[in-house]
């Protein structure tokens, strides 16, 4: 499901006039929610300054054996991520390291970098884009997505989302799919290599797309208390505009494994820990000290960019994630606002692989007809710029290495 329009200016003039018509008391109802924001970010802030960090930690250990308090479920909702410690044994995690850069460096990845296709997907974040590379089928990448510890997690999260209402099902949360994705490796000692803060999987939709608009049905009636980031209703069915790069999946939690230990300053993740800020930004855009043909600054193809014009409160709430080691994890709710340290002063790099939450439904089924065959034929994925670096690249997965869940998670024929 793609969205396309013509005359966007016209179309984004239309659709805030429309949403102001029907929320005429917008200033108001911002000037609410703007308290909101500034309440759970003041608390967040305390919590940094006692030292404390505010992404919720919980262990892998604990959700295999269901020992998950709902207190702890709970935070991981209103803060909207949560790092997993222990997914992976470290010494599993590191020996994925060496054979991810074993496998890049047999294969002359570097080379064949200089030819790639060009990916504008992060073209209006201030920061440059990090070092990541496109590749999707090494066996490490593979081994990590379809390991059962990592089910078990995803099946975690999944679970934190209210799946059904009105007596529909809209997502199966134990039912796992494999997004591939790529990995990021970032030496030491270097800078400019970021991604300033962000939120992935639609930018200007999130107003123009009626089924994003139901989505956030409350933020825009000005009933924003009663939107729920985790209320499933209507995700599943959401339209993007057609690009390299933006996510055609839905994903219940963004996230990053790490291969290497991942330490503040090191070059690493960085998130506003406020599952609701979404509501925040939407109703931003409809203020009139916004240009009528802009959304702030939202542009189509693009990741949705937090800015200091628009969203300087926003981004006093930026923290660095908890320390995390090889094998850990850190998810993030697909609205979370995310970004990359522009520097990186530590002494050893920072490998992650990107692996997300993805539960099976009609939208992401659809997705994995198109990515089984760029697995099997060794091409990037149809949601990626189309580099097809791996097709002959030698030691690549293949559905030999699969094993049974592996094959149900990817769509195996």
């Amino acid at each position: 499901m793609t969205l396309h329009i013509d005359d966007l200016p016209r179309a984004i003039r239309e659709i805030k006039q429309k949403l102001r018509h029907e929320l005429p008391d917008y200033k108001a109802v911002f000037e609410q929610l703007e308290g909101d924001m500034k309440r759970q970010i003041d608390a967040i802030r305390s919590e940094m300054d006692r030292g404390e960090n505010p992404v919720p930690q919980i262990n892998a250990d604990d959700i295999v054996n269901n020992r998950v308090s709902e207190q702890q479920k709970a935070l991981i909702r209103q803060r909207g991520c949560c790092t997993v410690k222990e997914v992976f044994p470290e010494s599993q995690a590191r020996a994925w390291n060496e054979e991810v850069g074993n496998y890049l460096e047999r294969n002359n990845f570097v080379e064949k970098l200089k030819n790639a296709a060009e990916d504008n997907y992060f073209g209006n974040l201030a920061a440059s884009k990090p070092q990541i590379y496109g590749i999707y089928w090494s066996k490490p990448q593979v081994e990590a997505r379809q390991h059962a510890r990592m089910k078990a997690v995803q099946v975690f999260l999944n679970n934190l989302w209210e799946t059904e209402s009105n007596g529909k099902q809209h997502f199966d949360p134990d039912r796992v799919v494999s997004y591939a994705d790529r990995t990021r490796r970032r030496p030491p000692r270097s800078n400019s290599l970021g991604l300033s803060p962000h939120v992935d999987g639609g930018s200007v939709e999130r107003w123009l797309d009626e089924n994003f608009r139901h989505v956030y049905r409350h933020v825009f009636s000005g009933e924003w208390q009663n939107y729920n980031p985790f209320a499933a209703e209507g995700r599943t069915e959401v339209r993007e505009f057609p690009s390299p790069a933006v996510c055609s999946m839905f994903r219940t939690f963004q996230g990053w494994t790490a291969l290497s230990p991942q330490r503040k300053h090191g070059g690493t993740l960085t998130l506003l820990p406020v599952a609701n800020a979404m509501a925040y930004i939407l109703l931003r855009a409809l203020q009139d000290d916004v240009p009528e043909e802009s959304l702030c600054e939202a542009k189509p193809g693009r990741a949705l960019s937090i800015n200091e014009q628009w969203h300087p409160l926003l981004l006093t709430g930026i923290s660095s994630i908890p320390d995390m080691e090889a094998g850990d994890t850190v998810f993030w709710h697909c609205d979370v606002i995310h970004a990359v340290e522009n520097e990186h002063l530590g002494e050893f790099d920072s490998n992650v692989m990107y692996i997300a939450a993805a539960p099976w439904c009609e939208k992401n089924a659809a997705y994995l007809e198109r990515q089984w065959p760029a697995f099997v034929e060794g091409k990037s994925p149809p949601d990626f710029a189309a580099d097809d670096f791996e097709v002959d690249f030698s030691g690549r997965a293949t559905p030999a290495d699969l094993t049974d869940a592996g094959r149900e998670q990817l769509g195996g024929k």
